[in-house]
């Protein structure tokens, strides 16, 4: 039998037992929440947002010349260098200019001679003229010398004309640039004959500077672009096809005076200054237009919206980093900003990455590992 004694040495390493299970039992920690997710994180702000038109635009130059050549001849000097650049008025093509000298120097020939006729006819009416009152001359021969004069003065003007005309024939011997711009290829050879028939050419002048760029717009921009060409100076941008370089900046020069109903749209032809050359003609740019800035109005990244059955919406980012579903109206959206016109206020963090791994309720942590806008600092974790 076991007495008491010995009853109460067993009982009491099993009470022990039980208060360390019951004590294990009270330090179980509760599961852990879901970890924060990592997003960038952006912040509603007020800027100046620019409005722009976008086209497609062919590069053309400012004047273009196909220089031919005015007389026949035979070519005897070529005095540019294909690509140089020309002045107006710098000689491109010597054509051989004896024959049109010759022909010149007979034109005043026979100037000299009939200046020489008239003046002995001149003075032969002088004779008659004092003869006549005595009868020592007769009205006819009178008439006649009268005559004889204006027939030779007459025959002078038709010398000068002459005159004129070959000097002009001589002069289209030698052959200028009529425009100041960039020579292209050479079309032609010294020695080779050409003619005032030819429609080759010799060589091709473009003006560079300035240059100008056709584009296309949508017909429904008319009015928008009009509006802003009426307010003064419309601003455009000639850009690269994927956007990412400015070549140049110029003005609007014109919209073309009928919209083409095949396809909709209108032509605007602008003008660019080109002084580092980057725009050439026969390039494909694609063309912004300022048409308007709206000053002061609130903005966040597009990255920030969101589309759902209601419309735009975008994750508002609560105190307690935990975020809810804010619906938008949005205005423009131009270079990745966004202008919202209803539902967000100056201050307000929005969530700008990562939306599909979110729900409403969602709790989050900024990315700082990029910044969550253009021109503004990572937002820090909570």
């Amino acid at each position: 039998m076991i007495d008491s004694g010995s009853l109460r040495k067993l009982r009491l390493p099993a009470t022990a037992l039980f208060v360390v299970l019951l004590g294990g039992c009270a330090k179980k920690e509760p599961p852990k929440p879901p970890p924060a997710i990592a997003v960038d994180v952006a912040t509603a702000q007020l800027a100046d947002v620019p409005v722009y038109l976008s086209g497609l635009g062919t590069v053309q130059a400012f004047y273009t010349v196909t220089v031919t050549a005015r007389v026949d001849g035979q070519i005897e000097k070529v005095a540019f260098t294909e690509g140089q650049d020309v002045k107006k008025g710098a000689l491109l093509v010597q054509i051989d200019p004896r024959p049109y000298q010759a022909a010149l120097g007979v034109a005043i020939a026979t100037r000299d001679k009939d200046r020489a006729q008239l003046e002995n006819a001149h003075r032969d009416m002088e004779r008659y003229s004092v003869l006549a009152p005595e009868d020592l001359a007769s009205k006819q021969t009178v008439d006649t010398q009268k005559a004889l004069v204006a027939q030779l003065a007459a025959q002078i003007k038709g010398d000068d004309a002459a005159i004129d005309n070959a000097r002009t024939q001589l002069d289209y011997t030698s052959i200028t640039s009529p425009i100041e711009g960039r020579t292209g290829i050479r079309l032609v050879d010294p020695g080779n004959n050409v003619h005032a028939a030819d429609t080759t050419g010799m060589v091709v002048v473009t003006q560079l500077e300035p240059i100008s760029v056709i584009f296309t717009l949508p017909e429904e921009k008319f009015a928008q672009l009009s509006d802003a060409l009426a307010r003064g100076s419309v601003e455009v941008s000639a850009m690269s096809r994927d956007g990412a370089r400015e070549f140049d900046r110029g003005t609007v020069a014109l919209i073309d005076n009928q919209i083409d109903q095949t396809t909709g749209t209108i032509r605007v032809k602008a003008t660019l200054p080109n002084k580092q050359r980057l725009l050439w003609p026969g390039e494909f740019v694609d063309m912004r237009v300022l048409t308007q800035v709206q000053r002061q109005v609130l903005t966040i990244p597009v990255s920030a919206l969101e589309r759902g059955p209601d419309g735009l919406f975008t994750y508002l980012v609560k105190p307690d980093w935990t975020i809810e579903v804010t619906q938008l109206r949005v205005g423009e959206q131009i270079g990745g900003i966004a202008v919202i016109e209803k539902g967000l206020k100056a201050g307000d963090k929005v969530v700008a990455s990562n939306q599909y791994r979110l729900q409403p309720g969602s709790h989050i942590r900024a990315n700082t590992t990029k910044p969550a806008s253009a021109g503004s600092p990572p937002e820090a974790a909570p």
